[in-house]
């Protein structure tokens, strides 16, 4: 399948409908369990670095309140300011997660219902991005598609891109660059029929 031009401007559809979105994703946390599982991975005191963060709700703030400082990542200015608004303590930051490189390293990796809004090629990329910021013993969790394509969903009106690898290269990749897959549950009913991936990085 070729890639849908909506696949290139993903970040400029949330920055749109930010405050739309806001609204849309409210406050509900159904990854009550993938979270609790996020913190039994992640090392003692873990930073944790949110990666497509949107408005920093529900799952920033459950990480906050939980005790953990996070550092936010989103391609949504607007989004990205109410994060500020609403956690001043924490660090937001205006930036596209494929070209990220704070030169520093996180306990906790986490990339939400954002990561596979990605191309394929990008989330093949994406675990240089991965391993480059990930502690020793980091948690590493993202949600993908159960199975490698392409899907055109709808928001707003407007075409939203998604993709997914099959999981046998995700699993590939995460063994390449020194994460063991710890969970993995393709369309899990108890969190709304996500398919999510937690993993570890191994720490030698």
């Amino acid at each position: 399948m070729r890639w849908h031009p909506s696949s290139k401007n993903i970040g400029a559809l949330y920055e749109r409908h930010a405050v739309a979105f806001d609204g849309d994703r409210g406050k509900r946390l159904v990854e009550r369990d993938w979270m609790e599982r996020f913190k039994t991975v992640m090392p003692e005191g873990a930073d944790v670095l949110d990666l497509g963060c949107g408005s920093g709700e529900p799952v920033a703030r459950y990480l906050i309140e939980a005790g953990y400082r996070v550092t936010g990542v989103d391609s949504s200015a607007t989004l990205i300011g109410l994060c500020r608004s609403r956690f001043p303590a924490q660090d937001w930051l205006v930036a596209d997660m494929r070209a990220l490189a704070l030169g520093t390293s996180f306990g906790g990796i986490i990339a939400w219902n954002s990561f596979f809004h990605l191309t394929p090629d990008d989330q093949r990329a994406m675990w240089a991005v991965f391993r480059a910021h990930a502690d020793p013993g980091a948690a590493l969790m993202f949600t993908s598609g159960p199975r490698a394509g392409e899907a055109i969903g709808e928001y707003r009106g407007e075409a939203l891109y998604h993709a997914s690898l099959d999981p046998a290269e995700y699993e590939a990749l995460a063994d390449a660059h020194g994460f063991d897959v710890v969970s993995y549950v393709p369309e899990d009913q108890d969190c709304g029929g996500l398919t999510v991936w937690l993993a570890r990085m191994r720490s030698s």
